[in-house]
Order: C-alpha cells, then sequence, then structure tokens
C-alpha cells in the first residue's frame, strides 16, 4: 500500500533500491505466510534464506568483510519495512545487527576476520545475552560468572530472554569476571561464544533448554542459556581484554534501540493501513464508517502518531551515523516510538470491532505483538529513566 505517512527526505539512489527490494519481499514473503506461521509458533526458514540473498544480514557490515556497508538509517527503514510484514521477523535479524555491530566495533582483528564475513553472509547467526531470571533490566546485578583457569574461563550460571537462542550460532555473553575492578561495571566481560543451532545440550557444559512460549513474538525462538562449568578460551573474550562487557553491551544496546524503534514504527503503520481501509469497507447506518467524525478523529491521531515516531527515529539513526553520541535521541525514539505504537494498534483494534477479536486477523497478531516493544531493549520506565538522566547532563546548572 502506497502511503504519504513515513517518508524519507534525502536517502540516496542506493537506499531507495535497497528499501524497495525490501519492500517487494516484504509483501510477496512475508505477508501472506506471517498469521498462519505465527499461530504456529514456527520459526521462517524460508523468509530468512531469502533475506540471507538479499544480502539482510551482512546489511550494515563493511564491504571489505563481505557485507553492504550500509548506515544504520538503511539498516533502521529496512527494519521498519520488515516489521510492516511480520515484526518477528525483523526481531531475527536485531539480535543478529547487535551482535555483528560488537565484533566490527569492539572486536579484535583476528575476531573480525574470523566471524564478521561469516555473519554478513548469514552462514552464521547472531544472539546476544544480558539479561538473566532474577534481574530484567537491572544489569549490575548479573550473576553468572566466568572464572579464570590457564588459558581459558569456566562459565556457570543462567541467561533469560534470549532472542534467536536456538538457531543462533554465535552468542555475545555478558557475565562478571570479577577480577579485582573497582566498580561492578568494569567487572563485566563480553564472551563470544559459538555452538551449534538447536536444543539441548549443544556444547559441553552449555544447554538450551527449550522455547518459552510467549503471547506474541512468535516464530523467533526465544530461550534461556544455561551454562554448568561450560570451558572458552580466552582469545574468545570480546576485544581481547575482560572488565569491558558493560560498556561494549551497552554501546549493543544504543543501536537495538533505534532497531526497536524502527519496528515499532513499521507495525504502528501497518495497523493504521489496516484501519483505514477496514473503515471505507465497513458500513453503519447506512454509509462506511470511515464517514463518521468519531472515526475521522481516530485516523486523524493515529497518522499522526505514525509520522512523528517516524521522524523521531530517522533522526536518531542519522546521529548516530553521523558519529554523534546518540543515546539520548535514540531512548525518546524508542520510548515515543513503543508507546505509540501501542496506541495506534489499540485504536486500530477498537475500529475493527468485533471482527479484531477473531484470530483470523491480522490486526489481532498485532494487537498480542505491540506490548513487546514496551519492553524490548529496556522498559519504557529505563528509556524514561535515561533520558531524564542525560537532560539534567545537557541543562545542568
Amino acid at each position: 500500500m502506497s502511503s504519504r505517512l513515513a517518508r524519507t527526505e534525502g536517502l540516496t539512489e542506493q537506499q531507495r533500491e535497497i528499501l524497495a527490494a525490501v519492500r517487494e519481499f516484504t509483501e510477496r514473503e512475508i505477508m501472506p505466510v506471517a498469521t498462519e506461521l505465527e499461530h504456529a509458533d514456527e520459526y521462517p526458514e524460508k523468509i530468512v534464506a531469502g533475506m540471507r540473498e538479499l544480502g539482510i544480514f551482512g546489511l550494515m557490515i563493511p564491504e571489505e568483510y563481505g557485507g553492504l556497508g550500509e548506515s544504520l538509517l538503511t539498516y533502521a527503514l529496512a527494519v521498519e519495512e520488515i516489521a510492516r510484514g511480520w515484526m518477528s521477523v525483523s526481531g531475527i535479524i536485531n539480535t543478529h545487527f547487535i551482535v555483528s555491530h560488537l565484533v566490527l566495533k569492539h572486536g579484535t582483528e583476528e575476531q573480525k576476520r574470523n566471524y564478521l564475513p561469516r555473519l554478513a553472509a548469514g552462514e552464521l547467526r547472531g544472539a546476544f545475552s544480558m539479561s538473566e531470571p532474577h534481574c530484567g533490566s537491572d544489569v549490575s546485578a548479573i550473576k553468572t560468572r566466568a572464572v579464570r583457569d590457564g588459558d581459558e574461563y569456566v562459565i556457570t550460571g543462567q541467561k533469560y530472554w534470549l532472542t534467536n537462542g536456538g538457531t543462533s550460532s554465535l552468542v555475545a555473553v555478558l557475565v562478571v569476571t570479577d577480577e579485582g575492578a573497582d566498580s561492578v561495571y568494569r567487572n563485566m566481560t563480553t564472551f563470544l561464544v559459538e555452538k551449534t543451532p538447536g536444543f539441548g545440550e549443544v556444547a559441553p557444559g552449555m544447554t538450551i533448554p527449550g522455547k518459552i512460549d510467549k503471547m506474541g513474538y512468535k516464530g523467533v525462538d526465544t530461550t534461556e542459556l544455561v551454562f554448568d562449568g561450560f570451558r572458552i578460551g580466552a582469545d574468545q573474550v570480546l576485544g581481547g581484554k575482560n572488565g569491558r562487557g558493560f560498556h561494549q553491551m551497552m554501546d549493543g544496546v544504543e543501536v537495538g534501540r533505534v532497531n526497536v524503534a524502527a519496528r515499532a514504527c513499521g507495525m504502528g503503520r501497518r495497523a493504521f493501513e489496516l484501519a483505514i481501509d477496514y473503515a471505507q469497507q465497513r458500513e453503519t447506518f447506512g454509509k462506511p464508517i470511515a464517514e463518521h467524525q468519531a472515526i475521522q478523529f481516530k485516523l486523524a491521531e493515529m497518522a499522526v502518531k505514525v509520522e512523528a515516531a517516524h521522524q523521531m527515529m530517522v533522526m536518531a539513526a542519522r546521529r548516530k551515523d553521523g558519529g554523534e553520541r546518540n543515546d539520548l535521541e535514540a531512548g525518546m525514539a524508542k520510548y515515543l516510538a513503543g508507546e505509540y505504537c501501542k496506541e495506534v494498534v489499540e485504536d486500530s483494534f477498537r475500529i475493527h470491532g468485533g471482527f479484531a477479536y477473531s484470530k483470523e486477523t491480522e490486526i489481532e497478531r498485532l494487537y498480542r505483538e505491540a506490548p513487546m516493544l514496551l519492553i524490548g531493549e529496556g522498559t519504557a520506565e529505563v528509556q524514561k529513566m535515561i533520558i531524564g538522566r542525560r537532560l539534567l547532563e545537557e541543562y545542568r546548572r
């Protein structure tokens, strides 16, 4: 569906070509099967294979490592298009992208040469793991520990909410190394853990118990990751030096927040499209409901939210691409886009009336998926905390 909403000015010809290809792929390969796969909670193998062929897994990896070398903005706009089709698919590439970003920005040259070409080709699938069952957004409270033993570390602990946990083959894992640093934030280290895709014991001392059954965000596997005396070489420490894990992961989450904002933008736009289309078909009291002022007011409010969220997401991506600090803008974009997406989806649900309660409808799926965007990559409350602290830095008396 062509749209006046959510346009992005100043794109290059190459960017427009990439986004047109992603849009066409989404409408041809994702939209017709999304609801069926979502209800079955089935991993979209064919869609993922198609994205590999398009080069989406290497979109932001430099050409010297086999990628397309595109900007965060191009990536975010591609994610917006994919999420418009099915938000779960954009989740599969988000975690992969964060791992690729961590290796590119923080990895040793040997780690870059080893992993980036395979990540770009989609041969390796990335996942990243910070959260644990007891701590949620409080990353400083993680307990999974790595103890040095010669040239190796021994990892023991339990990680949670691992997107792509089963299907991934390279996991960036944040653990406590506790080697005498003066701050909890300098006691954390990121390890690059290679594993066999699948469930059960995927390596000696490392188990993926199974998929977590979720309200929405289905298709993509979300898992636990249990370490019990798992041994890993010291050369698998991201960047080669321990104690840098927290800051590395926060950098990854910062670009991940732009991705979550982009997902919310795509999903909100789709909910608006469904609503304005249905409102022109459904009749009450002898005329289409779109002719009732109450519905027009809803459509107007939804369109404003779709447009505002998109433009804020674009601004946050462009700041990062320009080499500027963007944690304030990324937090704002993620917070606003997530909240607005939830509101637009709910208004679309209301416009669909009783029809929306049927599991055959697309809006029913969106209604279950939207809440994930309020908590993914940090809750809305965490975003407001980040925004508030950054504003106090900027406006200090």
